[in-house]
């Protein structure tokens, strides 16, 4: 774990299930709002260390609503406090050239970010482009749920059928895979993006 999900786990895992769903609120809070924070790694590690609490679908469920909770709250952190201040004309100018060169060019794109992510901050970036709120948090809740909800059968399955210790490597290797391809999918929409913006006349 980085540092700051070790933090954050050894401070809430001693108070139980509750612990681990407050931990995962609260990595996930942040990745929203501030920084990458890896959430598909510490949402895994989160679900193995709370693992055996409560029934596995019940822990799945009660982590992705965790998951949509925060995400919901990130986005509208950012969407408010983008809505309440003056942003100056030169970054609205860029964020919306910048969006002109995405593969959606509406709320859709939140999905398309859950493969591909190449748009931080994405309350702000609903509030600069003119997105509808609803649909991005509908758009939010849907991608969470479909990518962090396979992310999680899929470990439930490998600690199923494996012994404990191969579960974790195997689960951990699907997690550094998904990152890795998500990662190489960034940059090469960038990079298009990018051989877009060049050609594109001014």
């Amino acid at each position: 774990m980085t540092s700051l999900g070790q933090w954050i786990a050894d401070l809430f895992a001693p108070y139980g299930l509750a612990g681990w769903l407050l931990a995962i609120f609260i990595l996930f809070y942040i990745d929203a709002i501030l920084f990458p924070t890896l959430p598909e790694l510490f949402v895994v590690l989160f679900y193995i260390g709370g693992s055996g609490e409560v029934a596995n679908w019940e822990y799945i469920i009660l982590i992705l609503v965790t998951i949509a909770l925060a995400e919901v709250a990130g986005l509208t952190t950012l969407y408010l406090i983008v809505k309440r201040i003056r942003v100056p004309r030169r970054i609205q100018s860029v964020v919306q050239k910048y969006k002109n060169f995405l593969l959606c060019r509406d709320e859709k794109m939140i999905l398309v970010n859950r493969v591909a992510p190449v748009l931080p901050f994405i309350g702000a970036f609903v509030a600069l482009c003119g997105w509808s709120y609803r649909k991005s948090i509908l758009y939010t809740v849907i991608g969470g749920t479909i990518k962090y909800g396979l992310i999680l059968i899929a470990s439930t399955f490998f600690l199923t059928y494996f012994s404990s210790g191969t579960a974790q490597i195997v689960t951990l290797s699907m997690i550094a895979v998904i990152i890795a391809i998500s990662f190489v999918l960034s940059i090469r929409r960038r990079k298009k993006m990018e051989s877009e913006n060049e050609t594109c006349p001014t």
